[in-house]
């Protein structure tokens, strides 16, 4: 028996310290909470994409998978549900962020890191 996700929060996605320095360096800039979308698209489209708080427009598919320094993470509930329900780590590394997303910093982008659920620590 399967037991979809529903489009609530799941608590699956934390930061690492580099990333959470980053998140608070944006939320000072932008004046409030930043939010990331993960994408399932190939090539940039699979990083997450970091906007000032409310300007993308959630869809209705769209699901809360956590929260990280009072930051929403988001993305597309059959996804993650396909994806079989990841644990996501959001980090930064060199690079120049895709489309439309904030940077992380000056030289950085924002990724995701997947660990499978049976690697999740509490």
């Amino acid at each position: 028996m399967s037991t979809k996700v529903e489009n609530g929060t799941v608590g699956h996605v934390t930061a690492t310290r580099a990333a959470r320095r980053a998140i608070t360096a944006l939320c000072a800039a932008h004046g409030g909470p930043v939010m990331f979308v993960q994408s399932g698209g190939c090539c940039d489209g699979s990083d997450p994409m970091c906007f000032p708080g409310g300007e993308f427009a959630l869809g209705a598919g769209d699901m809360l998978v956590g929260v990280v320094n009072g930051c929403t993470f988001h993305m597309d509930a059959d996804l993650y549900e396909a994806l079989g329900r990841p644990f996501f780590v959001l980090d930064v590394e060199p690079g120049t962020p895709g489309g439309f997303s904030l940077a992380a910093g000056d030289g950085l982008r924002f990724v995701t890191r997947v660990k499978a659920p049976r690697e999740q620590v509490s």
